[in-house]
C-alpha cells in the first residue's frame, strides 16, 4: 500500500471506520491498459463533428477543452450548446468491452470489504453495468450511480457529490472513495471520506493538459492513499484488517 506522505497522518486516512466503499468505474476498476477510452474518445469526437458541424481537428479541440474546463465533455456540450444528454451517452458508450479481462480476484476482494459497495461514475448506468459485467464483478456491488443520478452535474463539482449522497444514502464520514482522477477526490476529502487515488501511468512531460489532468493536485492533502493496482491495494488492506 502506497501512501501520500503529506496526507498519511490525517485521521480521515484510516479505513477502520469505513462501511461505505465508493468506486469510480473507468480506469479505476480496470486498468488504463484495457484502452476502452480510446473507443469512447473516438465516438465523442465523431458525435461532436456531427452535432456541431465541425471538422475533425476542431471537434477534437472542443472535446478536450470542454473536458478540462467543465469536468466532462458532456457537461460542456450541455452548458454551452444546450444539448440534451441522452443521445450523446448512448452513442459514446456503444463500445466493445471484450478486451477487458475478467478480474475475479478483484471481485473477491470487493466482496470481502465490510459494508456497502457502490459504483459512482460520470458515465452512464448502461456503461457501468456493461463494464462491471465484463469484469465479472457486477454482482458484488449493491448499487451503481451514474451521471443521470447527479442530474448531469459531473465530478468534481460539489453538486455531483451532494446528489450522489442523497441518492445513495452513503455516509461520507464512514466512506472511502477510489478514483483515478485526483481532483475528483477534493470534495470527498472535504466531506470526510477516506480517499484513494488509483494512479494511472505517468504521461509524457510534453503531453497536452487533458492527458495530465488525472494527476493534477495529487500531492495535495486531499489524497490519503495512492496505488497503481487496486486489486493489490484491497488485498493488503484486507490483510491488515484481518
Amino acid at each position: 500500500m502506497h501512501e501520500n506522505p503529506a496526507a498519511a497522518p490525517r485521521p480521515q486516512g484510516s479505513f477502520n471506520h469505513v462501511e461505505h466503499w465508493v468506486f469510480d468505474l473507468d480506469n479505476t476498476l480496470y486498468p488504463p491498459a484495457c484502452d476502452l477510452f480510446s473507443q469512447v474518445d473516438r465516438r465523442m469526437c465523431d458525435f461532436i463533428m456531427n452535432y456541431l458541424k465541425l471538422d475533425e481537428e476542431e471537434a477534437r479541440r472542443v472535446q478536450k477543452h470542454y473536458y478540462v474546463e467543465h469536468g466532462t465533455t458532456l457537461s460542456g456540450l450541455m452548458s454551452v450548446h444546450g444539448m440534451t444528454p441522452g443521445d450523446f451517452l448512448d452513442y459514446v458508450h456503444d463500445i466493445d468491452v471484450s478486451g477487458v479481462p475478467a478480474n475475479l480476484t478483484l471481485g473477491e476482494a470487493i466482496a470481502r470489504l465490510p459494508g456497502r459497495k457502490v459504483i459512482f461514475t460520470n458515465g452512464s448506468l448502461a456503461h457501468a453495468e456493461n463494464v462491471a459485467r465484463q469484469l465479472g464483478i457486477d454482482h458484488h456491488f449493491d448499487a451503481m450511480f451514474d451521471i443521470a443520478t447527479t442530474r448531469y452535474e459531473p465530478k468534481p463539482r460539489r453538486a455531483a457529490y451532494d446528489r450522489f449522497i442523497e441518492a445513495s444514502g452513503v455516509e461520507p464520514a464512514r466512506a472511502a472513495m477510489f478514483e483515478d482522477i485526483a481532483r475528483n477526490l477534493v470534495v470527498p476529502h472535504e466531506l470526510g471520506m477516506t480517499t484513494v487515488w488509483v494512479k494511472p501511468p505517468h504521461p509524457a512531460p510534453d503531453a497536452p493538459r487533458h492527458q495530465k489532468l488525472s494527476a493534477e493536485g495529487a500531492e495535495d492533502g486531499h489524497v490519503h492513499h495512492v496505488t497503481d493496482d487496486l486489486t493489490i491495494f484491497l488485498e493488503r488492506l484486507l490483510a491488515e484488517k484481518a
